[in-house]
């Protein structure tokens, strides 16, 4: 787990040297989540029942009181007291034991596959926060040279090179700008609370993210083996496991059960006479066998196994069929993640090209404001696109890592 956390955080760690770490945040989700410690205590009480079923049956005692006393040659019998204990047959207790040992080995997946989902999720709600972040500050920017090109424009209209329509469009423009910015503000404080939700903590509390993310030089390999032995895929390998167990459990309880016991009766003297055994009390010791001669119980439950195991099998490869699917997406994401972002940074110094050579023309007094609202409407759109490029590369690698670590 610990691997799993180091590889989602060495794209950050060039970055992180004054910011808390992801890693901090997904330790201190690992260990606070309510969804973690319910399935470890599920795991917890399954691993206990090995020691309820390593039992035998109870002990059976019983009393009988003659209201009408039999008379035998020895003398009257007044009561009856017995115990009896069956016992299985050998190995069905160990029986018992595997096979519940083996759905606590099934339900300790769960905990691995929660804390997989968990850091998962933490870390593509980070990425949300940092993209809303850097697009706040992009649209900031793009307010302060807004109002650059405003104080052009007045200067341009007191000296008839421009019109006062133009200073309004300016000043719209800045409105849309300043209203997307607080429409971005409200989605970070929501997506905070999301965050620090994940981490069990309050929702108010303020999350510190990186100032900024850079894609890196290389992709990190891919083993796509390591796909076989997800979690996901373990569990059914442990499911089919357990019904093995079952199954051998079945079988054991189909044989018979061996039974222990003892009769004692009580005997009164016979009045008026001497012999040797008067009055001498009956011990009995009896042994039985318990055949369960009418066995389709069993046969059907052997039946319902090999079923269970087929079904098992079905869902195995329907999940195996799904995770190549989100782990082969992801990995092509990821590819058109870094291609967009490059595009965009092409485009991006090509809009900062043309705001230059609008603004020497402004200087000879050519100066065209529809130009520039048109190029800083593509300049703001291809930062945009460059953070949501970012955003999604780590976000497909956080995928990445789920699927093939």
């Amino acid at each position: 787990m610990k691997r799993i956390i180091l590889i989602i955080i060495c794209f950050l760690s060039f970055a992180f040297s004054n910011a808390q770490q992801l890693e901090k945040f997904i330790e201190e989700a690992l260990a606070n989540s309510p969804e973690i410690q319910k399935f470890e205590l599920q795991y917890q009480r399954a691993s206990e029942k090995v020691n309820e079923v390593n039992t035998i049956p109870n002990t059976e005692f019983g009393v009988g009181y003659f209201v009408s006393e039999p008379e035998t040659r020895t003398g009257a019998q007044r009561f009856k007291v017995s115990a009896k204990q069956m016992m299985p047959w050998f190995g069905n207790i160990t029986a018992r034991e595997n096979y519940v040992n083996s759905l606590a080995d099934a339900k300790y997946e769960d905990i691995v596959i929660a804390k997989r989902k968990l850091m998962a999720s933490v870390s593509q709600s980070y990425y949300n926060l940092y993209a809303n972040k850097a697009k706040q500050e992009v649209l900031a920017e793009n307010i302060k040279l807004l109002e650059t090109y405003e104080t052009l424009a007045l200067t341009s209209v007191e000296v008839g090179k421009a019109s006062a329509v133009d200073v309004l469009r300016l000043q719209m423009r800045q409105n849309e700008l300043e209203q997307l910015k607080q429409v971005l503000t409200q989605q970070f404080l929501a997506e905070q609370t999301n965050f620090n939700k994940l981490l069990n903590r309050d929702k108010a509390i303020s999350v510190n993210v990186i100032n900024e993310l850079n894609l890196p030089s290389e992709d990190f390999e891919i083993n796509l083996e390591n796909l076989a032995l997800h979690p996901e895929l373990l569990k059914y390998d442990k499911l089919y496991h357990s019904v093995e167990q079952s199954e051998l459990l079945n079988q054991k309880e189909s044989s018979p059960m061996i039974g222990f016991g003892l009769d004692y009766i009580a005997v009164s003297e016979r009045p008026n006479m001497d012999f040797s055994d008067n009055g001498k009390d009956i011990i009995m010791p009896m042994v039985s066998m318990s055949i369960p001669i009418f066995n389709k119980k069993y046969k059907s439950k052997s039946k319902q196994n090999e079923l269970q195991q087929q079904e098992i099998e079905f869902q195995k490869q329907e999940r195996l069929n799904t995770l190549v699917t989100l782990l082969d997406k992801a990995i092509n994401d990821r590819i058109s993640a870094r291609i967009s972002f490059a595009t965009q940074t092409i485009n991006l110094k090509q809009a900062k090209d043309a705001e230059e050579i609008l603004i020497k023309n402004y200087e000879t007094g050519t100066i065209d404001f529809n130009d520039v609202l048109d190029i800083q409407e593509l300049q703001l759109k291809f930062q945009m696109n460059q953070i949501e490029s970012i955003k999604n590369y780590y976000v497909q690698t956080t995928i990445i890592n789920y699927l093939s670590n």
